[in-house]
């Protein structure tokens, strides 16, 4: 794979989630269950236009993110603008839940990390395994495994 693909390509995660898609959707845009496993969020809507914002820090540096929903279909679909106070760059995170009998598929893809800067920060490995680790966080919250 050369490294052109390897940025252009999105991250994408994939988990079968022991919970329905209506539990699993309620996880993924509700404000309070997305505080508890996903970012500390002032307030969150599932609304196309809505915009919200976390700051996030790691390795000592703070990182200002800056989110619009793009698309919400109950049940089915969440996706949002993804990029980051004073950098270049935008990207689109999408969330897309798939019934199977009493479980969900999800499926988190991330693309268009190619617009953003060209450093370690913005490394691919880092989406892949930030996305992982959150898909997980996931997964551990709506099976009940998770420590408070």
């Amino acid at each position: 794979m050369s490294a052109k693909t390897e940025l252009t390509d999105a991250v994408v995660v994939e988990r079968t989630l022991h919970a329905s898609t209506a539990r699993v959707w309620q996880a993924l845009t509700d404000v309070d269950q997305m505080r508890a496993w996903y970012f500390d969020l002032k307030e969150f809507k599932p609304e196309p236009g809505f915009e919200f914002e976390f700051l996030v820090e790691h390795e000592g540096v703070k990182y200002h993110h800056l989110c619009k929903v793009t698309e919400a279909i109950p049940q089915k679909k969440i996706a949002y603008t993804w990029r980051y106070k004073g950098e270049p760059g935008e990207s689109l995170v999408t969330f897309e839940l798939f019934p199977d009998g009493n479980k969900t598929k999800l499926r988190l893809t991330h693309k268009g990390l190619e617009t953003f800067p060209k450093t370690p920060a913005y490394a691919r490995k880092n989406f892949e395994m930030g996305w992982s680790s959150i898909a997980t966080e996931l997964q551990q919250f709506l099976e009940g495994k998770r420590k408070s």
